[in-house]
């Protein structure tokens, strides 16, 4: 695996989920729920501020315009498809074990509980450890 940040990018009309690596591509620095275009200059400064091993991008239906976009303004990138389906089931169990469950909602079953917020994050982060083949850690700070 190369060494460097990895992105994952779970793209969405109205928000889009972002995660990077640290620089070992061992755990995750930042995790992000944000629109559109604030994805697209985060894609951005990460790309010029850090040696960035490869995205990630989800494979959905909102995918094309941003391969391309990737394609054209960051030439030489390592940008690697990834089936979405089932993500974001997979994004509320894993949502569940990054952020435990606390007092009285730790008895609901796990198919009982709704996350308190978008997923969008957690579904770039299960879509990138899919291609990774590891689950990250949170960055401890």
């Amino acid at each position: 695996m190369n060494m460097g940040h990895w992105i994952g990018f779970d793209p969405g009309s109205s928000k889009c989920g972002l995660v990077r690596t640290d620089i070992s591509g061992q755990q995750v620095q930042d995790l992000l729920v944000c629109t559109p275009q604030e994805s697209w200059d985060w894609l951005q400064h990460w790309q010029q501020s850090c040696s960035v091993a490869g995205l990630v991008l989800g494979d959905g239906t909102g995918s094309g315009p941003w391969q391309q976009a990737i394609h054209e303004a960051m030439p030489g990138l390592d940008l690697v498809l990834q089936k979405e389906a089932g993500s974001t089931l997979a994004a509320r169990g894993r949502y569940w074990q990054l952020f435990p469950a606390r007092r009285l909602w730790r008895l609901l079953p796990l198919g009982l509980r709704l996350p308190p917020r978008p997923l969008d994050d957690i579904a770039a982060l299960v879509l990138l450890e899919a291609h990774l083949g590891i689950q990250l850690d949170l960055l401890k700070t």
